[in-house]
C-alpha cells in the first residue's frame, strides 16, 4: 500500500523487561533528553537516569519482589484501625466501615484457606512427578507417567489425572508452571501476615499512604523477575527479520518499561503514577496485562485514566484468568468510573484457545464478559522473548492483551489520523464474529455474544483492509 509506519510507543506497565535481551533491545523506547548513568535529571521530568522507562517499586533500599494482595492490605488497615476500638460505640459512619470490615475478614480467612489447599494441591502433584523421575532416570514424560507403578492409592489417582494433563501440557512447561504457581503461592503466604507497608517503605523510601506522591521509584526497570514483562514486551515489538527467535506483531512499536507490578497486588498509587508516566512522555498505548479484585483508591486510577484519555491514549487491559463473568465481578483497573461514566479508550482482552475444537474456542481460564470484555485475542501456548536472552511458553490473557496491542500499535503506525477511540472502534468493528454455540468458562454452552461485547476475536488483516477500501 506504499504506506511507511510511524513509531508508536508502547509502553508495558508489568513486572518489568529485560532492555538487553538480542530480540528486544533494539525495539526498547530510548529517552533521548536523558543521559544515562550521569545521575541527573536531564529533561526534567523528576525522574532521574530514565533512559527506557521507571520503577515504582524500588529505591535506595533495593527491589520490592512480593507483596500482599490488596484485600490483605485492606484487612490489616482495618484490623490496626478497629484493634482498640471500643465497636459498640461507634459512630455511624464507623460503623459502617467495621461492617464492611466484618465481610472483609471472612474473605480474607477463607481466601488464605483456599490458598492453602491450593498450594497443598500443587505440592502434591510436585512431588508425584518427583517420583516419576526418580523412577525413570529422572525422566518425566507421557511415556514414564505410563510406565510409573503407583505407591498408593493417591498415586494412582494422581497418575490418571496426570494422563489428562500431559494432553494439554508439554511435560517441560508443566513442570514450569507448577514450580512458578508454587513460589507464587509461598510468596503470597508469606506475605499475607505481615504488614508490608513497612518493608515498601525500607526498600523504596516513599510514604505508601501519601497518594499525592508522584517522585519516587528508581531506573531499574527489570526487577527481580522480569519474565512475564519481557514475555509481553516481546509479543507486542519482538524484533522482525532479525533471522532470531520471534518475530513481535509491530515493527513500529517501541516499548517503554514502566515497573508496578510485583508478585502480589500492584498498589493504586503506582498504577496511577506509572499511567501519568507514560502519557506525559510520549506513550499512544498503554499494556495493562494485570489486576486485581480490591481496589480502595479507585479515584486516583479513574483521575489517571481521564488524562490519558485527554492526551489520546488506548489502554489495552486484560481481563484475567479466573473464569469469572466480569459482568457480575469486575476486575481492576477497570474503564468503568465511580461515577458510571465509561472510558471509551479501553479495550478489554480475553484469551482464545489453541484447541482444535470449535466450541472450546474461549480459552479454558478466561475472564469474561458480555458487557464488559470487548473480545478476544490468543492467549494459550504463546512463544516469546523472556529474560536472560531465553525464550519459552506462556499462557493467560496476559498473552492476548498484548496482542491486541500489537495490533492497535501497527494500526496507528500507519494509519496515524486515527484516535485512540478510532482505533478501538476499528478493532471492534473488523473482529471476526463466531456464531455457533461454545463452552463458556466454567459455565454452560453459550454464544460468543455472551462472551464479549463484538462477540468475535481480534483480525488484523480485517483491520487493515477496512481501511483501505
Amino acid at each position: 500500500m506504499g504506506k511507511k509506519a510511524k513509531e508508536v510507543i508502547v509502553a508495558v506497565i508489568d513486572s518489568g523487561v529485560d532492555t538487553e535481551h538480542p530480540d528486544l533491545k533494539e525495539v526498547i523506547w530510548n529517552n533521548e533528553d536523558e543521559i544515562s548513568g550521569n545521575g541527573i535529571d536531564d529533561d526534567k521530568n523528576g525522574y532521574i537516569d530514565d533512559v527506557h522507562g521507571w520503577s515504582f517499586l524500588g529505591g535506595p533500599g533495593g527491589d520490592v519482589s512480593d507483596e500482599t494482595s490488596e484485600l490483605s492490605r485492606m484487612y490489616h488497615s482495618d484490623n490496626r484501625y478497629f484493634k482498640d476500638k471500643d465497636t459498640n460505640n461507634l459512630s455511624a459512619t464507623e460503623a459502617e466501615r467495621y461492617k464492611k470490615y466484618k465481610e472483609m475478614k471472612a474473605t480474607y480467612l477463607n481466601e488464605l484457606a483456599n490458598s492453602a489447599r491450593q498450594t497443598e494441591g500443587l505440592r502434591v502433584f510436585a512431588n508425584y512427578i518427583e517420583s516419576v523421575k526418580l523412577a525413570s532416570n529422572g525422566v518425566f514424560s507421557k511415556a514414564t507417567n505410563k510406565a510409573y507403578s503407583p505407591k498408593n492409592e493417591m498415586e494412582t489417582k494422581l497418575k490418571s489425572r496426570m494422563k489428562g494433563i500431559l494432553i494439554a501440557f508439554k511435560p517441560e512447561d508443566l513442570e514450569k508452571e507448577i514450580s512458578s504457581a508454587m513460589s507464587m503461592s509461598e510468596g503470597q503466604k508469606k506475605m499475607a501476615n505481615i504488614h508490608d507497608d513497612s518493608l515498601r517503605i525500607a526498600l523504596v523510601g516513599d510514604n505508601p499512604s501519601d497518594l499525592t506522591e508522584k517522585y519516587y521509584g528508581c531506573n531499574r526497570y527489570q526487577g527481580p523477575d522480569a519474565f512475564h514483562g519481557t514475555h509481553v514486551a516481546g509479543i507486542i515489538a519482538g524484533k522482525r527479520g532479525n533471522g532470531i527467535g520471534i518475530e513481535g506483531i509491530a515493527d513500529n512499536a517501541k516499548i517503554m518499561v514502566i515497573r508496578v507490578v510485583p508478585n502480589g497486588d500492584e498498589r493504586d498509587k503506582d498504577i496511577a503514577n506509572g499511567i501519568y508516566y507514560a502519557v506525559d512522555n510520549g506513550a499512544k498505548i498503554i499494556n495493562m496485562s494485570f489486576g486485581k479484585y480490591y481496589t480502595p483508591n479507585k479515584e486516583i486510577i479513574d483521575a489517571a485514566i481521564r488524562y490519558a484519555a485527554i492526551h489520546d491514549v488506548l489502554f489495552v487491559h486484560a481481563a484475567g484468568n479466573d473464569a469469572k463473568n466480569k459482568d457480575l465481578q469486575d476486575s481492576y483497573p477497570t474503564r468503568i468510573f465511580n461515577d458510571g461514566m465509561i472510558a471509551n479508550n479501553w479495550l478489554e482482552v480475553g484469551a482464545s484457545s489453541s484447541s482444535k475444537d470449535p466450541k472450546k474456542l474461549i480459552a479454558e481460564f478466561s475472564n469474561y464478559g458480555a458487557t464488559t470484555v470487548d473480545l478476544f485475542a490468543p492467549g494459550v501456548d504463546i512463544y516469546s522473548t523472556i529474560p536472560n536472552n531465553a525464550y519459552g511458553n506462556a499462557s493467560g490473557t496476559s498473552m492476548a492483551c498484548p496482542a491486541a496491542a500489537g495490533v492497535a500499535a501497527m494500526i496507528r503506525g500507519y494509519f496515524p489520523e486515527l484516535t485512540a477511540v478510532q482505533v478501538k472502534e476499528l478493532l471492534m468493528k473488523t473482529s471476526i464474529p463466531y456464531t455457533k454455540n461454545i463452552t463458556i468458562p466454567g459455565a454452560k454452552a453459550g454464544k460468543m455474544t455472551d462472551v464479549s461485547i463484538s462477540g468475535g476475536f481480534i483480525n488484523a488483516a480485517s483491520a487493515v483492509r477496512s481501511l483501505l477500501k
